[in-house]
């Protein structure tokens, strides 16, 4: 009789402690939603119709082109201010591949801002991440201190989606994340 009733309370212990933490859990999607908090503290999302003006810039990228960001309007972009010297900027270099294999044919498009590189070392690092839209060559930071006129950049990386009248509809400080970028970049179909 008395090992039943030790199995009998190992049994209610167990499923005692198997329903608190489906509890939690369940709590834990309600109050923060399915996505992660900690990526959501690095988006800002800007609704239509209160989204900063995107500042105009003119460049040259890597490869010596001239850009000039004013060409870029129309489109929905993802502005991305990396470094090959910055590691989340390298570990997010594939998701920003993947979107823009992804989105690219869609029509949105991607743009780097090489910030403090020399364009030998941020070449070599796009080749062997196999990236193939353009970057600026921001050496001095002239770019990012442009962009951050408009909202506020705190740290390498920084991505910005920008909507197709040019206004910033969001902003990822920190690596990007498939789930944030696909959130943004819904949100900037969205204009007034």
């Amino acid at each position: 009789m008395v090992f039943k009733a030790k199995r009998r309370t190992v049994v209610t212990t167990a499923a005692a402690v198997a329903v608190l933490l489906v509890a939690a859990l369940v709590v834990t999607v309600f109050t923060h939603g399915n996505s992660s908090s900690a990526s959501d503290d690095n988006m800002v999302a800007y609704p239509a119709g209160q989204r900063p003006a995107g500042p105009e810039f003119t460049a040259t990228s890597l490869t010596g082109a001239p850009v000039n960001f004013a060409s870029y309007r129309g489109k929905i972009v993802v502005l991305n201010i990396w470094g090959s010297w910055c590691a989340p900027c390298v570990a997010e270099g594939q998701t920003l591949k993947y979107l823009d294999e992804q989105y690219g044919p869609q029509g949105i498009a991607f743009l780097g801002d090489d910030l403090q590189d020399t364009p030998t070392q941020a070449l070599a690092f796009l080749r062997g991440a196999g990236i193939s839209y353009p970057s600026v060559n921001d050496a001095n930071g002239a770019v990012e201190e442009r962009l951050a006129i408009a909202v506020p950049i705190s740290a390498t990386p920084t991505t910005l989606v920008i909507d197709k009248t040019g206004h910033i509809a969001g902003v990822i400080d920190g690596a990007v994340t498939y789930p944030e970028m696909t959130t943004l970049l819904k949100d900037a179909a969205v204009t007034q």
